[in-house]
């Protein structure tokens, strides 16, 4: 064992105290001999029990403090060997100490499931708060959902589903004022990866389309209600499945919904 692991099991202190075995007590004895460093924390370990047994014995007789002291006190670098007493009253003080030490690692312990449990609660406090700043955007998007459905000047442009996608199906929110324009894509089926949806504003004689926006991040938006490109001159809608970032000319060959306005 290395000589800070065996500083580190305890046993030292529990040498000092007079705790140990007569054989554990000749084998640490040995160990003192044989290394400084031992001997030099049993040192250390004894002067602080003189120390700390002088303020927690206020009832000793000055003979006995000092029977204990010279006990204690090393000469020419040796370990004295601990004998045995049958007058417990000279241990009290020692008692104490062990049991100030024992409090002190209780308090250390106390303290630092006191700071886990701190850390914990802030942890937890930031995810309450992602969590509200979720729901405060989910909110404001359902919100003005509602108002665009709600809003009398919107013309309203259902848009049916075509030879590619029979069962789809989308509503144009168009404010002809403003050529505001929302569109309801919950009718349409998730775009596969790697593919967008793009709505065209129509002109139908001759047919002139105009990509008024792409329906971008078609899986994160919970409402599948989205704001596109502004357009004051609609005959028709329509939306064609189209590769990543849109096509110049709508393909029509996957063209999945269209509506007359």
């Amino acid at each position: 064992m290395e000589n800070k692991e065996y500083i580190d099991s305890g046993i030292l202190e529990l040498y000092v105290y007079g705790l140990l075995s007569e054989t554990e007590s000749e084998e640490v004895a040995t160990m003192a001999k044989n290394s400084t460093e031992i001997n030099d924390e049993i040192i250390a370990i004894e002067k602080s029990i003189i120390a700390l047994s002088s303020s927690f014995s206020p009832f000793h007789s000055v003979a006995n403090y000092e029977k204990i002291k010279a006990k204690l006190e090393l000469k020419h670098a040796k370990v004295i060997e601990m004998k045995p007493t049958g007058n417990w009253s000279q241990y009290i003080g020692w008692a104490a100490a062990v049991l100030l030490m024992i409090g002190i690692g209780y308090q250390y312990k106390q303290l630092n499931l006191t700071s886990n449990q701190i850390t914990n609660t802030e942890n937890e406090k930031i995810k309450i708060e992602k969590e509200l700043q979720i729901l405060e955007l989910q909110n404001k998007a359902i919100e003005t959902s509602l108002a665009v459905v709600r809003d009398v000047k919107n013309t309203v442009v259902s848009l049916g589903g075509q030879a590619v996608a029979p069962g789809s199906s989308a509503k144009i929110y168009w404010n002809k004022e403003t050529k505001v324009v929302y569109v309801d894509a919950a009718g349409l089926p998730e775009p596969p990866e790697g593919m967008v949806y793009q709505v065209w504003a129509l002109k139908l004689n001759p047919l002139s389309p105009t990509s008024i926006g792409l329906l971008d991040d078609f899986d994160e938006n919970n409402q599948r209600f989205f704001a596109v490109n502004s357009t004051g001159d609609a005959e028709a809608f329509g939306i064609t499945l189209e590769p990543a970032g849109g096509s110049l000319t709508p393909t029509m060959e996957q063209l999945y919904t269209l509506g007359k306005v």
